[in-house]
């Protein structure tokens, strides 16, 4: 039997049209050198028509690719809006990428325009003879004729335009499309490609639109909420942030280039910020920086979203009984679009409570409609105890089934690719963790990062949390070294916060208390900054290599 129910497609354009009408009055707010620039979602819906119109003129007429290449600015989320509601296919670039990356990304995508952020268009023309597909370049503010040069150089770019004159005197209506397939494309995103090539992942009109509803409703994103997306609209889908204000009705506080902890606390205090979403290594400067200015008015934020890698307990702690903003652990992937798991405690918690906190600092509860399994090392499926421990394996609506191929991909990309999903269909996220009775996930470590010590596994998430909650240590990641008699070992390195003493003997005491005494190393090296992926995670390849090619000077004991 079915439904009487009728089937409309869920579509981009649904949440563009709900957002730039019912919630016209929000806004979007660029930071700049002068303060907040103010953009309604009402100039946003009809700058969004005006771009579509735009594009359609240069011949952006299916489902073509329309490259990004920005930061977190207002006319970033009209791209976001504009693009897909217009049947064509979003991908931001990730501009942390290195050139090679870039490169291969965007022409694997195949990219046949783009819009570029003045501030980043000089670094972009060094790419553009590589994109021969790149035909028009859409630069959003006042470039110098030595950069305009530069982009007109390669004969296939048919024309470098200003933003704003490319969309000026376009209608300010667009009749979005309403029959798109909502399982058609909407949107690219590629991974970091920390082993082989970075692999393309395809969201949907309808993978977007249900992962905007179920974070926002989890999250509690409430109409008036001021949000500092600190998280780059480039990195994994913006986890969903341009699609959660539509529906939600809360306004959007962009950086721009605007990254370091001092413009950071001037939005939260001059803008009035009540929530926020960004990185561990971000929040954790910010951190510092209000506990350093205590001038600093950040009672209008009650709540700040981190994820991308785990946050170290101690920095969820202070956020909140110092300054009463509540960290919310998020857990999630590229390929998952990206969250899947959100780290609100259950109501029966009470606040403070031994319990409360041990919520708080997993990685949250699985979301609706996004189912998770452990797989032990024999291919067994392990219990939800809170106790057994396997590579966390998820599907879902928003969970891709599979990589984007163009046809170019070697043998081993390919591989590599089948080898991410099981013989069911299941994503294989590279994650160790387990799962407790009532849903929340804890992840232990990456399955690549578990150092396998004579027989046993020690997690270097948990040693990376327990050194960083020494008071003298500002960040903190844990590599496994070759041992002969363990086979392996872990490696601490440490950066001290700034004008700190501190020797491995005391953070060997200090860590003594917290751990089993054999999972505490015996190797420990201090180091001026932990070296980061493009997103912000700790980069242990780099550090193994230093290692390796004996880069680092180590203590031994």
């Amino acid at each position: 039997m079915k439904s009487t129910m009728q089937s409309t497609p869920l579509l981009i354009s649904q949440l563009l049209r709900y957002g730039t009408t019912v919630h016209a009055d929000q806004e979007v707010i660029t930071w700049t050198p002068e303060g907040g620039r103010r953009m309604s979602y009402g100039e946003v819906g009809r700058k969004a028509a005006q771009l579509a119109h735009a594009l359609r003129g240069i011949g952006i007429t299916g489902d073509q690719r329309v490259a990004t290449f920005m930061w977190n600015n207002a006319e970033h989320l009209i791209s976001y809006l504009a693009i897909p509601s217009m049947g064509a296919v979003l991908h931001a670039l990730n501009i942390r990428l290195f050139p090679e990356q870039l490169i291969y990304t965007a022409t694997h995508a195949g990219n046949e325009a783009v819009i570029v952020d003045n501030t980043l268009a000089a670094p972009f023309a060094k790419l553009l003879a590589h994109l021969p597909k790149i035909h028009h370049v859409v630069v959003n503010g006042p470039i110098d004729d030595e950069t305009r040069a530069a982009l007109e150089a390669p004969e296939h770019v048919q024309a470098v335009v200003d933003f704003e004159e490319f969309v000026g005197g376009q209608p300010t209506t667009f009749d979005w499309p309403d029959d798109l397939d909502e399982d058609s494309a909407s949107s690219m995103c590629y991974t970091s490609g920390t082993t082989g090539n970075p692999k393309g992942v395809v969201y949907s009109h309808r993978s977007n639109y249900l992962h905007a509803i179920t974070d926002a409703m989890t999250l509690g994103v409430r109409e008036g909420d001021r949000n500092l997306v600190v998280v780059p609209l480039f990195h994994a889908n913006a986890w969903g942030f341009p699609y959660i204000v539509m529906l939600a009705g809360s306004s959007m506080i962009m950086p721009d280039r605007f990254l370091q902890a001092e413009p950071l606390a001037r939005m939260i205090d001059e803008l009035e910020v009540t929530t926020g979403a960004g990185v561990p290594t971000i929040w954790s400067e910010l951190l510092r920086h209000l506990d350093a200015h205590p001038e600093i008015d950040s009672s209008a934020c009650y709540r700040l979203m981190v994820g991308g890698s785990a946050a170290p307990p101690a920095m969820i702690r202070a956020y909140q009984e110092r300054h009463g903003i509540e960290i919310i652990h998020g857990w999630g992937m590229t390929e998952t679009s990206p969250v899947g798991s959100l780290a609100v405690p259950p109501a029966r918690c009470e606040v403070g409570s031994e319990e409360y906190w041990s919520y708080r600092e997993k990685q949250g509860r699985l979301l609706v409609g996004f189912q998770g399994r452990l797989m032990g090392p024999d291919g067994s499926q392990q219990p939800w105890d809170g106790e057994a421990v396997g590579e966390l394996e998820v599907r879902g609506p928003w969970v891709t089934g599979s990589y984007y191929m163009n046809g170019t991909e070697s043998e081993t990309d390919k591989a590599e690719m089948a080898a991410k999903f099981s013989p069911d269909g299941w994503l294989r996220t590279g994650d160790v963790g387990l799962l407790t009775p009532d849903g929340f996930l804890q992840l232990t470590d990456r399955a690549k990062d578990v150092i396998k010590s004579g027989g046993e596994w020690i997690s270097s998430v948990d040693l990376e949390n327990a050194i960083m909650a020494h008071p003298k240590v500002r960040e903190a990641s844990v590599i496994g070294v070759p041992d002969d008699k363990w086979q392996e070992r872990p490696l601490a390195t440490v950066v001290p916060e700034e004008g700190a003493e501190v020797t491995a003997e005391e953070l060997r005491d200090f860590l003594a208390e917290k751990v089993a005494k054999w999972q505490v190393p015996e190797r420990w090296a201090f180091i001026p900054e932990v070296p980061k992926t493009s997103v912000g995670k700790f980069d242990k390849k780099v550090l193994r290599k230093q290692y390796a090619d004996g880069g680092l000077e180590v203590t031994h004991f």
